[in-house]
């Protein structure tokens, strides 16, 4: 098992901790990925850190599908590729419609598996640069052929030569997604993973694999989750460190018939618990639906506590098809170095 670290954001100052990201690649963390929703982008940061670094690989967990075509996305990739000396991670993602339609301005769709597949796989066309572009799907018709077209777009093979297997992940939680993930993609980067619940996840990636043939398994797709660490002596203390997040995202990222996080919470058996923070953050008080979290959720999909706890907790990872335990939270150097002896 490997480590990555989230860098994740920016809130209302854009930042990077060039300092953080050094260390983790000296202690022989394997990736550092950084994130957007609506402020910072993925891809700017990322380049600061690879201009900064020299072995660590370069992740974008997630480029959002919807913000950029899928040829813009291939460019940004490619070139931070070639500029990093062969580093980067490709991880994109639908996001949610509040944050596409409400952000972007653009149609969530009827159909995010259907839009992902295609995005995915015109990524790899491009990559593979073995004719000039054309694509007729759904979502995407490469040349644009629409009642507005000027009629003179052409095929187009990019210019710049490509690393044919530039890895692309798969944000996913939902059944449908990781199966799509492990059909088409070269892993997936699920958020608030619970090891004790695997076999919700083990079952969609192996219907992914018949899906996609070739005798594809594990040891071509990375089961890379987001793991949240908060290490202390106290564990209420640290678990009250986790259980903001935990609320935001159960409870408010997402609509209340539309949350994927609150979805995700359900299928691991914590429905009560699940409308009750729900109700609870959309009726403003997020205090109490921080309360609301149970200690329990927090201990299936965290890593709270002192050294010896953590090192216990990381057996369960150890034990199913993990592949890079991304460390995330208020993570600095000291907890860079626990993780990485226990680990690595």
């Amino acid at each position: 098992m490997q480590l990555g670290v989230m860098a994740g954001y920016s809130g209302p100052q854009a930042k990077v901790n060039i300092p953080l990201i050094q260390e983790a690649e000296r202690l022989g963390y394997s990736v550092v990925w950084t994130a957007e929703a609506y402020g910072s982008d993925a891809v700017v940061p990322l380049a600061y850190y690879g201009a900064h670094t020299s072995k660590i690989k370069l992740g974008t967990a997630i480029m959002q599908i919807p913000a950029r075509t899928p040829a813009n996305t291939a460019m940004t990739a490619m070139t931070l590729d070639h500029l990093s000396g062969g580093r980067m991670v490709l991880g994109v993602g639908m996001s949610g419609p509040q944050v596409v339609e409400g952000w972007h301005g653009v149609a969530y769709g009827k159909s995010p598996l259907a839009r992902t597949r295609e995005f995915v796989e015109i990524l790899r066309k491009i990559f593979a640069r073995e004719e000039p572009l054309t694509y007729d799907g759904k979502y995407y018709q490469i040349p644009y052929q629409g009642a507005d077209a000027s009629g003179l777009g052409k095929p187009l093979k990019t210019i710049l030569h490509a690393r044919k297997d530039i890895p692309i992940y798969v944000a996913a939680i939902g059944p449908k997604n990781v199966q799509l993930s492990a059909e088409v993609s070269d892993g997936f980067i699920p958020v608030f993973f619970s090891p004790e619940n695997f076999k919700i996840f083990d079952d969609s990636i192996q219907q992914g694999f018949g899906k996609a043939g070739g005798g594809k398994d594990y040891n071509r797709f990375e089961v890379a989750p987001v793991v949240h660490v908060a290490m202390g002596d106290d564990v209420d203390e640290c678990r009250a460190r986790v259980k903001p997040a935990l609320a935001l995202y159960v409870g408010g990222m997402g609509a209340r018939d539309k949350n994927f996080y609150n979805a995700l919470a359900c299928r691991y058996g914590y429905e009560a618990d699940a409308k009750k923070i729900q109700e609870l953050y959309l009726s403003g008080k997020k205090a109490e639906a921080e309360a609301a979290v149970p200690d329990k959720l927090v201990d299936e999909v965290a890593l709270c506590g002192p050294r010896d706890r953590i090192k216990d907790l990381l057996s369960r990872y150890r034990e199913i098809k993990v592949s890079t335990l991304n460390v995330t939270g208020n993570v600095d150097e000291a907890t860079l170095r626990t993780m990485a002896e226990l680990v690595l």
